[in-house]
C-alpha cells in the first residue's frame, strides 16, 4: 500500500468543484517513482484550463504533464505518463531539469468519475483514508470507510519504456487529513491558520470572545463556546493536535482541564514555562499526570525571533514535524 506524503487537500477539494462546475480536469497520481523525485509515490496533482492545483515537479515538468493531462479530460481515458531525467546526456547538454529519477503517472479523468463527490467528501470530514486502485486497463477502485465506488474507464497505455516487467496495477492510500483545533483567535491566528491550511491541516478555532471572532473566519470551523462545551462539540471526531493559546489564564486552565479526557496526541500551551508551571499548581494531579505526556509547553520550536507572527511559524513546524515524527 502506497501512502502519500504532502497536502493533498487543495487538490482533492480541487476535484469536488471541477466535478462541481463541470470544469474538464484531471488528476495526476504518481504511481511509481525511482531514483531522485520531487515527490514520492501517492502525490497528486490537478490540472484544468489554465490552472493547477498541488505540483510534481518544482516546475519543470507540469508544462508536459498539463499537456497531457487536456488530452485525458478530453478523451475522457485514463492517460498514462512517463518521465525520465536520470540521463546523463540530459545532464551534459544543459537540458536537465535537476532531479535524477523517473516518475510514472497515471491522468484520471475527473467528469468521467461521478460518485468522486461522496468519497472526497468523507475523506474531507475525516472518515478515513481514502484507499483506491488503478490498473493499466483503466479499472479504478475507490474506497472509504463504508463507502466506495468503481469506475472503468477507458485507457490509452502504450507501454513504459524499456521496462517489459513493469507493474499494471497499483494501490494508494491517502492518509485521513491532519486536524488541529485551537483554543483561543488571538494574533498568532492570520498567519498560523493560513500556513497550517496550506500544509492540508483541516482546522477548527474554539473562541467565544467578540473581541477575536474576526479572526475565527481563517478556519474550517468555529465553534463560539467556552472550552470546556467546545470538548464536546468535537469529542466524535478525529483530532490530531489540540493548541491551547487564549492568552487567558483561566480559560487556558479550563482548555487543559477539558483536553486531559480526551485521547488527542498532541497539546500545546503557548506561553513560558513559568506559565505553564502556575497552571499546574491550579489543575488537579490527575489532569496533570493525563497532560504531561502529551503536553508541549512552552508550543513551538525555537527558530529565533520575537513577536506573533514568528511565533505561529515556530508553531506550523512543530506540528510538521511531530506529524511526520521528526
Amino acid at each position: 500500500m502506497i501512502s502519500a506524503t504532502g497536502a493533498t487537500r487543495a487538490v482533492i477539494e480541487g476535484a469536488l468543484h471541477a466535478l462541481r462546475d463541470r470544469v474538464a480536469a484531471s488528476m495526476a497520481v504518481v504511481v511509481e517513482t525511482t531514483g531522485s523525485t520531487y515527490v514520492r509515490c501517492g502525490a497528486i496533482a490537478l490540472f484544468a484550463p489554465n490552472a493547477q492545483i498541488g505540483w510534481l515537479s518544482g516546475g519543470c515538468l507540469e508544462p508536459e504533464i498539463a499537456r497531457n493531462a487536456q488530452s485525458a479530460a478530453e478523451n475522457a481515458s485514463v492517460e498514462w505518463m512517463e518521465i525520465d531525467t536520470r540521463d546523463d546526456e540530459d545532464l551534459f547538454a544543459g537540458s536537465a531539469v535537476g532531479c535524477r529519477g523517473r516518475l510514472r503517472l497515471a491522468l484520471l479523468p475527473i467528469l468521467s468519475m461521478e460518485g468522486w463527490e461522496t468519497l472526497a467528501n468523507a475523506w474531507i470530514a475525516g472518515e478515513g483514508a481514502l484507499e483506491f486502485s488503478i490498473d493499466i486497463s483503466g479499472q479504478l477502485d475507490c474506497r472509504i470507510a463504508d463507502h466506495s465506488h468503481s469506475w472503468a474507464l477507458p485507457s490509452r497505455f502504450s507501454g513504459w519504456h524499456d521496462d517489459e516487467n513493469a507493474n499494471t496495477c497499483w494501490s494508494i492510500q491517502l492518509p485521513v487529513p491532519r486536524s488541529v483545533v485551537i483554543f483561543g483567535a488571538g494574533p498568532e491566528i492570520p498567519l498560523l491558520v493560513p500556513l497550517l491550511r496550506a500544509l492540508g491541516w483541516m482546522t477548527t478555532i474554539a473562541e467565544s470572545r467578540t473581541r477575536w471572532l474576526s479572526n475565527t473566519a481563517l478556519a474550517d470551523r468555529h465553534i463560539a463556546e467556552r472550552p470546556e462545551t467546545a470538548i464536546k462539540a468535537i469529542e466524535h471526531r478525529l483530532i490530531h493536535a489540540a493548541l491551547v493559546m487564549h492568552h487567558n489564564f483561566e480559560l487556558d486552565r479550563e482548555a487543559l482541564q477539558s483536553l486531559a479526557t480526551t485521547g488527542i496526541g498532541f497539546i500545546g500551551l503557548l506561553g513560558p514555562k513559568r506559565r505553564r508551571d502556575d497552571l499546574f499548581k491550579v489543575l488537579p494531579p490527575d489532569v496533570r499526570q493525563a497532560l504531561l505526556p502529551r503536553l508541549h509547553s512552552p508550543i513551538g520550536l525555537d527558530l529565533g525571533g520575537h513577536g506573533p507572527e514568528a511565533i505561529a511559524i515556530s508553531i506550523a513546524a512543530q506540528l510538521q514535524a511531530f506529524m511526520h515524527r521528526k
